[in-house]
């Protein structure tokens, strides 16, 4: 995630010289030097040191040892923004000292083709315009947009898990065009623009999922009776319940 979010500020224009990376592995290390011409630093302190805007991207178990390493450096004039899973912006306030800055987003992987959908939330100390110019960070690689954090575990079920359940759905799309009889590969190929082209109608035309449906379904012909056979799978109700389980996991991870 890291590494995508260079790619998509990059993209937007920002100079290679602004923007640092600290990285315990040499070889990643030299590679994101090489691959962006961006800079790179000895330590986290170090970056720290020379940064506004801090960016966290580690693994949470790693957070307290990350963390402790920089925190007296962070002082009350740089923001750090974390995209951990599961981390509270008051568990990090209590890691660092009194008055530090702290943004909340939880991203998601299609940000690696700038294609994202991030929800952000500022912590206690942290203005409006501060919190913006998080925002906008993760809207070079997609959608950007301010919630409250008591929606986090929600945001994490749909939109922070969700690409996985599409994938699936993608995979089971194209074995049922397998079963009639197509190709593996233009199955996949035929399931996958199927649903970026769906998703892209919901977006562009501001309709209502069920009315675009409703549109394709012809009266007694074969799209009603796919639509007949997920109504009697339960595919609608396997869904929510799925949102719901990741939700309810976000929340115990908290």
């Amino acid at each position: 995630m890291g590494e995508a979010l260079i790619k998509g500020i990059l993209a937007q224009g920002f100079e290679p010289v602004h923007i640092t990376v600290s990285e315990k592995d040499a070889a990643r290390r030299q590679y994101l030097q090489k691959e962006y011409g961006i800079a790179v630093a000895i330590d986290n302190v170090a970056l720290v040191e020379q940064s506004e805007i801090i960016i966290l991207a580690v693994k949470p178990q790693n957070l307290s040892a990350v963390v402790e390493s920089f925190a007296l450096k962070l002082g009350r004039e740089k923001i750090l923004v974390s995209i951990l899973a599961g981390v509270t912006l008051a568990k990090l306030e209590k890691l660092l000292p009194e008055g530090s800055k702290v943004v909340r987003v939880m991203p998601n992987t299609p940000a690696l083709i700038g294609e994202g959908t991030a929800v952000l939330c500022g912590g206690t100390n942290v203005t409006e315009e501060e919190l913006q110019a998080a925002v906008d960070i993760f809207a070079a690689v997609g959608s950007a947009s301010v919630l409250p954090e008591n929606l986090f575990n929600a945001v994490t079920g749909l939109s922070g898990s969700g690409p996985a359940y599409v994938y699936l759905m993608i995979e089971a799309l194209a074995d049922g065009g397998v079963m009639a009889g197509l190709p593996r590969d233009i199955a996949y190929k035929l399931a996958a623009e199927t649903v970026k082209g769906s998703a892209m109608m919901v977006i562009q035309t501001g309709k209502h999922p069920g009315q675009l449906k409703d549109l394709v379904c012809s009266p007694a012909g074969t799209t009603i009776c796919g639509i007949r056979e997920m109504e009697k799978a339960g595919v609608r109700g396997a869904l929510m319940d799925t949102v719901l389980a990741s939700a309810r996991r976000a929340g115990e991870l908290s």
